[in-house]
């Protein structure tokens, strides 16, 4: 991460060393069109799609990060542990509602990724009424023993 910030601070510092070099050859050049003020210009152009790249590949790395977060926030929740011993103590789970094994809890967000998938590309047009029973015949483990409600037996359905 530190790397990410040293990349964008640096293209940052570059983008605006550009734009102060435009401005002094506009100064220079008493605000004619001339060879220095299209240099100046293309070397701008050049910082500020370089210094975009950066703030893209920050938000990406953001991104990454937060998805993380919250996948292992949601694991934790649903199997009732918690991730450090400094926070709040887990949350009991709704009163009838057990809390599900992480390998189950990986295995229903594989099959939600490949319905998501599934619809993304255009198959849900045939295939939609399925996909909300079954969970479609090309889908891994989708609604694969689920019993009523779409819970697993061992999950304590109703």
């Amino acid at each position: 991460m530190e790397a990410t910030v040293d990349d964008l601070s640096a293209a940052y510092d570059e983008f605006v060393a550009a734009a102060s070099a435009v401005v002094e050859a506009r100064a220079q050049s008493g605000g004619e069109k001339t060879a220095a003020t299209d240099a100046a210009l293309e070397a701008f152009k050049q910082r500020w799609e370089l210094f975009r790249v950066a703030c893209d590949h920050a938000e990406e790395l953001v991104e990454s990060i937060r998805q993380r977060i919250g996948s292992e926030c949601l694991v934790d929740e649903a199997t009732g542990s918690a991730s450090s011993g400094s926070g709040p103590a887990p949350l009991a789970a709704a009163p009838g509602i057990k809390p599900i094994s992480a390998v189950r809890l990986e295995q229903m967000s594989k099959a939600v990724r490949w319905l998501v998938i599934e619809l993304q590309h255009g198959a849900g047009g045939a295939s939609a009424p399925g996909a909300a029973g079954s969970g479609g015949a090309s889908t891994p483990n989708a609604g694969a023993g689920l019993g009523p409600g779409g819970q697993h037996p061992d999950e304590g359905g109703q």
